[in-house]
């Protein structure tokens, strides 16, 4: 078995447990459904929590109950949606200096091996898909079409993190509908204002590989922004703090929400104020800083319901 490459720009994270103390014949599964880059698990589980909050706090241990069977299903379906990703993205992944290193384009496993695993993966995501009433998977089931066609966008159109944002919030369709078998208006926004921050923090994540994805004809937002990222940046987190905005009125919460809101808008400012877009070091770091935007938002929705 072949070692992948670590030299240059990689997303490798040579220091992760995954990386560290799994059997060598199994790292690179890990690697393929990135558990060495747990931050894309975070921002996919999120919104579940989010939705979920709204709908069940504060009976607190019926909360706990839905946030651990997503924290699973986000897990198995992240995995899955990043093979599936991989196996088609194997060749242009090839002919980019961060991706290059990963299992499939650097041979460490085969097109069969991926395909297996991401089946594998599945029938996890599966068993909990089950766990939900038939409404709420029926909601999940829509989610699949979005999962599919994601990676096809990348060559076809300039706005791909949109069909990314669609499919990565959808859990905020699907946490509410667990718990209350219903979807609200307050979830609609909830919902839009997550697809808003995707457009936000992928296209600063999509700023790491602008010069390679020109040579190897990859569209991103990153590149339809280059002429003013920061104009455009602004724009999707306003709109994510509008649509938040109302999200807690139409759910009728308290003030708490909204002063955490407030940290929020803040956070957005000192990711876009201070950006280097032709930085990926930076870019990486300000991708994931939106981790504290997700634990933001969860508070937020929890707020109130804590006296």
């Amino acid at each position: 078995m072949t070692t992948a490459r670590t030299t240059g720009f990689t997303d490798i994270d040579t220091t992760h447990w995954t990386l560290r103390y799994l059997p060598p014949w199994a790292r690179p599964y890990g690697r393929l459904a990135r558990w060495d880059r747990p931050i894309g698990i975070w921002l996919l589980l999120f919104p579940c929590w989010w939705s979920s909050a709204l709908a069940a706090a504060p009976h607190w241990a019926q909360l706990a109950g839905y946030m651990a069977l997503f924290a699973v299903g986000a897990i198995a379906m992240r995995g899955a949606g990043c093979t599936w990703n991989d196996i088609l993205d194997r060749k242009v992944d090839a002919g980019v200096e961060r991706t290059r290193g990963r299992p499939l384009p650097s041979g460490e496993l085969k097109l069969h091996h991926a395909l297996i695993w991401m089946a594998l993966q599945s029938a996890v995501g599966a068993a909990v898909l089950f766990k939900l009433n038939k409404f709420a998977g029926g909601v999940a089931l829509l989610s699949l079409l979005l999962v599919a066609v994601y990676p096809a966008m990348k060559k076809i159109t300039s706005w791909p993190q949109v069909v990314l944002g669609f499919a990565f919030n959808w859990g905020a369709l699907v946490g509410y509908a667990a718990v209350t078998s219903t979807l609200s208006w307050a979830t609609v926004a909830l919902y839009l204002g997550g697809v808003a921050w995707t457009m936000v923090y992928d296209t600063i994540y999509a700023m790491q590989d602008q010069r390679d994805d020109a040579v190897v004809g990859v569209k991103s937002t990153a590149r339809r922004f280059a002429a003013a990222p920061r104009r455009w940046l602004t724009f999707f987190a306003v709109l994510a703090l509008v649509l938040w905005t109302a999200t807690g009125l139409l759910a009728l919460l308290g003030p708490g929400y909204f002063v955490l809101l407030a940290c929020i808008a803040a956070h957005f400012v000192w990711q876009i104020a201070l950006l280097k877009p032709h930085d990926p070091a930076d870019c990486l770091m300000r991708f994931k800083s939106n981790r504290a935007v997700g634990w933001l938002m969860l508070a937020a929705l929890v707020a109130d319901r804590l006296y």
